[in-house]
């Protein structure tokens, strides 16, 4: 079972990747959620068979197509799991151990640069936005650039701050208001 969730998988992302589609406009057509896409293409769970002759119907060829494995495939592979989590945990900290050597480096050289730890902030929220892209639910997306957005507002005043740059929140409500009306932007139904 555990072969045959894998060559699932292989075989739909291709297809789907192929067919220029995304996840959410593949589980739009079937009446899925994108998760439970995610899912499958993780080989974490295989549809049933009437969900997978939808699904080859949305992707233009056969269910046999969906589970048909690859030339030279020896079916020795076992499914590749990630622990989301702990990439995630590795990325971040990857990013603050940067921030904090340049820190150090700088404090060496009897120049304490708080701006590391500042700038470190919306680079962890880019890389949290990609990884929830990926792995994660893209719900909280608006969340994140919401988080980004102000955490760049916050680096530029840190800046500038000699200049005394206070107006620039002005610019933060209407730029957190695109942020959230552009999540609100539904494709309508045809």
């Amino acid at each position: 079972m555990e072969e045959k969730k894998v060559i699932f998988a292989a075989n739909l992302i291709r297809l789907r990747t192929d067919a220029h589609m995304t996840q959410a406009e593949l589980a739009e057509r079937i009446n899925y959620s994108d998760k439970s896409i995610s899912k499958w293409e993780r080989a974490e769970a295989l549809p049933s068979d009437a969900v997978i002759e939808s699904i080859a119907e949305a992707l233009g060829t056969t269910s046999a197509e969906l589970l048909r494995p690859e030339e030279g495939w020896s079916g020795s592979i076992a499914p590749s799991r990630v622990s989301t989590g702990s990439v995630t945990a590795v990325v971040m900290l990857g990013i603050w151990t940067v921030a904090l050597l340049l820190f150090i480096i700088f404090w060496m050289l009897d120049q304490v640069q708080w701006i590391f730890f500042l700038a470190a902030i919306p680079i962890s929220l880019i890389a949290m936005l990609v990884l929830n892209i990926l792995w994660f639910n893209p719900k909280a997306n608006m969340y994140i650039v919401a988080a980004l957005v102000l955490s760049i507002f916050i680096l530029i005043y840190y800046i500038f701050r000699a200049a005394n740059p206070w107006k620039i929140f002005l610019l933060l409500i209407p730029a957190e208001a695109i942020v959230y009306f552009s999540y609100r932007i539904r494709r309508k139904k045809k």
